[in-house]
């Protein structure tokens, strides 16, 4: 068992700078907790990260996961706070990008376990794509931001999400998502990301801001594109299609069709080298 006061090796990731601490973790052997998380994502005493990557095995998870057949990779994805999250579209752009880097894969599509089921990725020179699982819309709910309150869609991508409207990119600049929206703690008890969108009718895709539950606003968030592309579709009345979705991160493609949602874009890696972890307390 690896203990505090060891250096660990890590790499460092982005999706469209939501970005990533990597942790090798092949055997299962590294003990993380939440003020270890928070440490390694400081972005002023630690690495900085919107999140970790800890890639481990899936016989070796050491916790009960969805079925995931044929995926040799658990990608253990914990938030800045370290909080524990289900999926992460980018992180698992971005996982992927990893294990073909690192020689951990033998061709550029894989199967990757996450705590919400199996994730299908194949890796390119200029992107990473992942196939998720198709978002449910359900309802609408409603998110108060510095004082204004916004109706959303709510829908299910594995993670919770709700989708607001904004009626111009202006609004949408000068929204404060400096502190997390207030939400219907009945509708979501463990909060939700928030995805902030202007659709002007001249745009084939959406402009979107987001604040992440346990992180705060992120320049992307993958599962959050898929979530806007979903309520967008369904607002023109259109069960599948394609969305691109501009962050102030870069852009992503959105396609859904049949029982999946496909999410693409560039994963690059960074950085690596080692941390001791013993200075992030």
């Amino acid at each position: 068992m690896v203990v505090t006061g060891q250096s660990w090796r890590f790499s460092k990731g982005h999706g469209t700078g939501n970005d990533f601490v990597i942790l090798p973790d092949p055997a299962g052997e590294l003990v993380l907790t939440p003020k270890l998380v928070a440490g390694l994502c400081d972005r002023r005493f630690g690495i900085g990260g919107d999140g970790v990557l800890r890639v481990v095995r899936t016989a070796a998870a050491g916790e009960p996961l969805p079925a995931a057949e044929g995926a040799e990779w658990f990608m253990d994805y914990r938030n800045a706070d370290g909080s524990l999250a289900e999926i992460c579209g980018n992180g698992a752009r971005v996982f992927a990008r990893y294990l073909v880097a690192a020689g951990l894969v033998e061709t550029p599509r894989m199967t990757l376990a996450t705590r919400a089921g199996a994730v299908a990725a194949e890796v390119t020179d200029e992107a990473v794509s992942v196939t998720l699982g198709l978002p449910t819309v359900n309802g609408e709910s409603r998110a108060r931001v510095g004082g204004r309150d916004l109706t959303g869609v709510v829908v299910d991508c594995g993670n919770p999400h709700l989708v607001c409207p904004v009626g111009s990119e202006r609004e949408l600049a000068a929204l404060d998502l400096s502190r997390p929206p207030e939400l219907d703690p009945q509708r979501f008890p463990h909060g939700a990301n928030v995805e902030f969108v202007t659709h002007p009718p001249e745009m084939t895709g959406v402009r979107m801001r987001v604040h992440e539950r346990g992180v705060g606003e992120t320049l992307s968030c993958g599962s959050g594109a898929c979530a806007a592309a979903a309520a967008v579709l369904r607002e023109a009345g259109r069960p599948h299609g394609e969305v691109t979705v501009d962050v102030p991160g870069g852009r992503l493609a959105v396609a859904l069709s049949g029982a999946s949602c496909v999410l693409t874009g560039p994963a690059v890696l960074v950085a690596q080298g080692s941390v001791d972890v013993s200075a992030l307390f």
